[in-house]
């Protein structure tokens, strides 16, 4: 994208900029927080082992930009019948592989196991990886040491989390694709000009950079209207919609933060109305960061959608309404 095109609103381009970042994370959790999609990436060896797009992806060289770890439960781990596996996927202990510990079960279970091999905990996201296992445990009500949290690895302000989850990486190339089409996306609002407008940015700069953005989403193939339409990205006058409820975005819902209910406002929050919305779910297996899968969308009906698909949605919704007729019916 041309560094040198008139700036955007500063919330519009924060907007942009965060698509190419994960998902929060906090301390409990064994990611990164809010980091590039190119990152280091976590695999869980039972998703490794189940699905063969996520093998194929291991063997492909540099096929993940910055690495990846493999985090193997401690029962696979110690489990004599796991070892051809990790021959097969070619993993390597505190190379390319850590023990992930879950659960105070396993703790309990195998913690003097580590002792004895004298494994420690891991700190470095590249090989080596500076130990050989990693513990997320939360704390119980158990009074005393007992119900201490576990946390071992990447625990330090410096190099906290030890990678992104598998189901967001993206490649820097494909994320930068995928923030092009989607800044075109905003230009294809109905009001997209004038909320520009309203937002102090000059009428000649608008027209530049709207000019620019498309062209250049048009020159990468990324504006292939059909495709658009039947992603539900856009209506078949080419207006950008909610994937889900079909209604036509405005362009203030990109800069516009949500009406929360008095009493329960958040002093920080910076959710707005329009949301980045995946088509097809982000899944193990699946790598659906990428152009044509990604629109935006109102944020309650990305909130309804969650993890599963728009069709499987609105069946469900559709369920619901079915129940609601047939009550209404028999209150009757």
């Amino acid at each position: 994208m041309n560094n040198k095109l008139p700036k955007l609103p500063r919330k519009l381009k924060s907007k942009l900029d965060k698509t190419r970042t994960t998902r929060g994370a906090d301390d409990s959790q064994i990611f990164q927080n809010r980091v590039a999609r190119n990152n280091t990436v976590l695999i869980p060896y039972r998703e490794l082992k189940s699905k063969e797009t996520i093998a194929n992806s291991i063997k492909e060289k540099d096929f993940f930009e910055n690495g990846y770890i493999v985090l193997i439960d401690p029962a696979d781990y110690f489990d004599v019948k796991e070892k051809d596996n990790f021959k097969k996927y070619n993993l390597n202990l505190g190379h390319n592989a850590l023990i992930f510990f879950r659960t105070r079960n396993e703790w309990n279970q195998y913690h003097d196991s580590l002792i004895k091999k004298g494994f420690k905990p891991a700190n470095n996201r590249q090989d080596p990886l500076g130990g050989e296992y990693v513990a997320r445990i939360p704390a119980i009500t158990t009074r005393g040491k007992k119900g201490d949290k576990i946390y071992y690895g990447y625990t330090s302000k410096q190099n906290k989390g030890a990678g992104i989850r598998l189901y967001e990486y993206s490649s820097r190339e494909n994320s930068k694709l995928c923030e092009l089409q989607l800044e075109a996306f905003f230009w294809h609002c109905r009001d997209a000009e004038s909320v520009m407008e309203k937002a102090e940015m000059k009428k000649e700069d608008i027209q530049i950079r709207k000019k620019a953005i498309i062209n250049e989403a048009k020159n990468k193939g990324l504006l292939d209207y059909k495709k658009i339409v039947d992603a539900r990205i856009m209506n078949y006058d080419h207006i950008t919609i909610c994937p889900l409820c079909l209604e036509e975005l405005s362009a203030e819902g990109f800069i516009t933060n949500l009406d929360i209910p008095e009493g329960r406002e958040v002093p920080d929050l910076t959710v707005t109305q329009n949301n980045l919305f995946h088509i097809q779910p982000v899944t193990y297996g699946e790598y659906n960061h990428k152009p044509y899968n990604l629109g935006w969308g109102h944020h309650y009906c990305n909130v309804v959608v969650r993890e599963i698909s728009i069709s499987d949605t609105l069946k469900w919704m559709q369920y619901v309404l079915d129940k609601n007729k047939d009550f209404t019916r028999n209150s009757q």
